[in-house]
């Protein structure tokens, strides 16, 4: 039974690419198959701006002609001069339960990524850190929330058993919107109320961001996006074209109450993003947004009742200030009013971000879901 694995190089291989999940996850209940519209554009030089400073190959492995696994090896030039490494990365890995294709796939990849100059491979990752990231190690009972990877337990066994070691693991956290949750909240806004006002009189404005002049707030998001992750581990800058295309993205899904900018005296400080889950919907639609999946979105989106919290971030400067007791007391004045929430995902954390991960505590977040990232040698 032969392995072969080739390059994507046609139309016909794009789409054999982008297709083999559905097959592998037909009987998963919990996977959400992606739009097949907006893979297409993942995949697409001309319309998704990474590849202006990554290069990027596509892998198909086939096994006696059928196609059993995938997987990209790419090179993100950016992130090598900000972090100075010479470090490839794999991603979009998918496959049968069958260790040998798997090597066959990590194999090909590293070859790859060894010829251009690459040290280490670092992965999973689609294509980074500002994207979808890691391999689902713990929590598989549960559907994953909007841009949340998802993958069944024997993943990681092939990865481990390939050489790859821990390099970070990222955490999610589930708060259940309980009449617990609820009563907590009131009595937590009483405590943030002051703490608000006094940023307020000490020069801080707070506001929605203004999705009709959308193209005016990318700038100052990404300032903040920039500035305020800029330490985090295995964090890489959004060039202009990154940032405007996931802002135009997730307008489509944003709603302006949870969508947040604190400034100071004009300046921008920080921001936070809640998203509604959209997976919710999406695992009925099974990647098919027409001619009757737009419809479902359309009709249901006001039902979803989960929420992600993608992003919050102060700018070095504006920390310790009361920036972010004004933002938490206004998401929970404005969001808890939209409409009832059963739960909210806030991910993804770094295992060693002990702040957050407090503060998350603290809101009544439980850990329910492990994503590993891994790394070996070339």
């Amino acid at each position: 039974m032969a392995i072969e694995v080739r390059p994507v190089k046609t139309k016909k291989d794009l789409m054999t690419f982008i297709k083999l999940p559905f097959k592998l996850y037909k009987n998963d209940p919990n996977w959400v198959a992606p739009l097949i519209m907006e893979e297409k554009k993942t995949f697409n030089p001309e319309k998704n701006p990474f590849y202006e400073h990554s290069e990027v190959q596509l892998f198909v492995a086939y096994k006696d002609g059928q196609p059993v696994g995938r997987i990209t090896a790419h090179i993100d030039h950016n992130y090598n001069e900000f972090h100075d490494e010479k470090t490839g990365q794999f991603g979009f890995f998918e496959t049968i339960d069958d260790y040998a294709v798997s090597k066959a796939l990590f194999d090909t990849a590293s070859e790859w990524l060894r010829k251009r100059g690459m040290e280490q491979i670092l992965g999973p990752l689609s294509f980074s850190t500002n994207s979808v990231a890691g391999l689902l190690i713990e929590g598989f009972d549960r559907p994953p929330v909007v841009m949340m990877p998802y993958n069944p337990p024997f993943y990681a066994e092939h990865i481990e058993k390939y050489g790859f070691r821990k390099a970070k693991d990222l955490l999610a956290y589930i708060i259940n919107v309980d009449d617990k949750f609820i009563a907590f909240t009131d009595r937590l806004k009483r405590r943030l109320k002051p703490l608000a006002e006094k940023a307020m009189k000490n020069g801080f404005t707070i506001r929605n961001v203004n999705f009709k002049k959308v193209e005016e707030e990318i700038p100052r998001l990404r300032d903040i996006y920039n500035n305020a992750w800029e330490k985090n581990w295995g964090f890489v800058p959004m060039t202009d074209k990154e940032f405007e295309h996931l802002a135009l993205d997730l307008k489509q899904i944003a709603i302006p109450e949870l969508t947040k900018i604190v400034e100071y005296k004009g300046d921008p400080a920080a921001f936070g993003l809640l998203i509604p889950d959209v997976n919710q919907i999406l695992r009925k639609i099974r990647g098919k947004l027409f001619p009757f999946g737009i419809f479902r979105l359309f009709f249901e989106f006001k039902k979803i009742d989960g929420l992600r919290l993608i992003a919050l971030g102060i700018k070095k400067g504006y920390r310790k200030r009361g920036a972010d007791s004004l933002m938490y007391y206004r998401f929970l004045e404005d969001g808890l009013k939209i409409r009832k929430w059963s739960y909210c995902e806030v991910s993804w954390l770094l295992e060693d971000n002990y702040l957050i991960i407090r503060a998350t505590e603290f809101m009544g977040g439980k850990k329910y879901k492990t994503y590993r990232l891994y790394v070996k040698s070339l």
